[in-house]
């Protein structure tokens, strides 16, 4: 096993304290959005076998088999599949969706045929791949999940009392489900900017009149409220009143799967996805939005914000998805209490979320490692570690 040295992503809608009180460092004063872990060739974590640091990416692609293992080879390729994240919420980030594994693939090769460069700002697929992803919190985390059903939205967006809106309430109530979100939606997006943006200030000030008087949809009014604060005018504010609004609790997770509009608002998380970079964003962002691509990509199934909480598997709380290129699990250590096995027939990355964690290897000569909060290390196909301590520690693997 390799102690990982990774690093901070400084978007600008990251939380500034976050990460620094979970690293136990001083703040910069700058957003400290992002740690990531893993073999992402946009910033890959850094290990030390003894002849100086190098990056993980490189260790994988000298020896795919002997650190991926070939199960994960033959199955992903000779390639890291998932990208672990530590995530720190201090603004809304863009409302989005991902594509599946054919809608990214022929996205890529269209791309690629017109010459759009890889960089370029318009440019809607990085890779060929799909990014389901799971998110786990660590604090209470405030985020947006899948569609409302139409006359959950329609009593929401009427409550508001903004005669602008009272069109979209209609649709809501009138049309079938999926066509009546699909037209709302498209609606908002093709409007005159303008325009929306007069709505958007109108609906946002009733929101945040609204929200303290309590009821049913106080906690969505003061989302909206605070997603309009951060960007005022933007037509994903009205977007966003069409989602669930959702608050985890620690250890409570969301499961993002393709097509699922969604938009993380504010908390400290650890996020694990497959390895990609395909995203569609459709609001609460100053980048590029196709709004051709995008309603071609979503899908408009009305359904539940889908809370995940993890089931216990012989002492491992294992957070359940239909994903092959990654699976989360939690462990939650008690001092005194007998060390864990861990082995693994694919590659698995370790991060202490809390306390204080032993980890022993047998590979080789027997060696230890001692994790605190934000730390991890990476663990190579096949190797035999020992989990103990009085801490939390979650573990990013393959189902392979």
């Amino acid at each position: 096993m390799d102690r990982l040295v990774n690093t901070v992503r400084p978007y600008a809608w990251g939380s500034t304290t976050a990460l620094p009180d979970l690293l136990g460092v001083p703040p910069t004063g700058q957003p400290q959005a992002e740690m990531w872990l893993g073999a992402h060739p946009g910033a890959p974590s850094r290990l030390d076998r003894g002849a100086g640091p190098v990056s993980l990416a490189d260790v994988i692609a000298a020896d795919p088999e002997g650190e991926l293992g070939a199960d994960a080879v033959r199955a992903f390729g000779p390639r890291l599949p998932f990208l672990f994240k530590i995530l720190a919420a201090g603004a809304p980030l863009s409302l989005q969706v991902h594509p599946d594994r054919t809608q990214a693939a022929a996205g890529f090769a269209d791309e690629e045929a017109r010459g759009i460069p890889l960089d370029a700002p318009h440019r809607n697929y990085k890779d060929a791949n799909h990014k389901p992803e799971l998110l786990c919190a660590l604090t209470p985390f405030d985020g947006l999940c899948g569609f409302r059903h139409p006359d959950q939205a329609a009593d929401l967006l009427a409550g508001l009392d903004v005669d602008d809106l009272k069109p979209y309430v209609d649709v809501l109530r009138a049309s079938p489900e999926e066509s009546a979100l699909r037209e709302v939606l498209t609606a908002v997006l093709g409007a005159e900017p303008q325009a929306l943006a007069e709505t958007v200030e109108r609906t946002a000030t009733a929101a945040a009149q609204l929200a303290p008087k309590g009821g049913p949809h106080a906690d969505a009014y003061a989302a909206l409220a605070a997603i309009a604060h951060h960007y005022p005018g933007d037509r994903g504010v009205l977007a966003a009143a069409l989602l669930n609004h959702v608050r985890l609790q620690p250890g409570e997770a969301l499961f993002l799967g393709a097509g699922i509009p969604h938009a993380y608002l504010s908390g400290l998380g650890v996020e694990l996805m497959a390895n990609s970079d395909n995203v569609l964003r459709c609001g609460l962002t100053p980048k590029h939005v196709d709004v051709p691509e995008l309603l071609r990509v979503v899908r408009f199934t009305p359904r539940d914000a889908g809370v995940l909480r993890p089931e216990d598997v012989d002492g491992e709380e294992v957070y359940d998805t239909p994903i092959d290129e990654f699976r989360l699990s939690r462990f939650v250590l008690a001092p005194g209490a007998t060390p864990r096995p861990l082995a693994a027939r694919t590659p698995q990355i370790l991060l202490c979320t809390a306390g204080a964690v032993r980890l022993t290897s047998d590979r080789g000569t027997t060696r230890d490692l001692t994790l605190t909060p934000g730390t991890a290390v990476f663990a190579p196909a096949g190797e035999r570690l020992t989990l103990a301590g009085d801490g939390t520690v979650f573990r990013a693997t393959v189902v392979a």
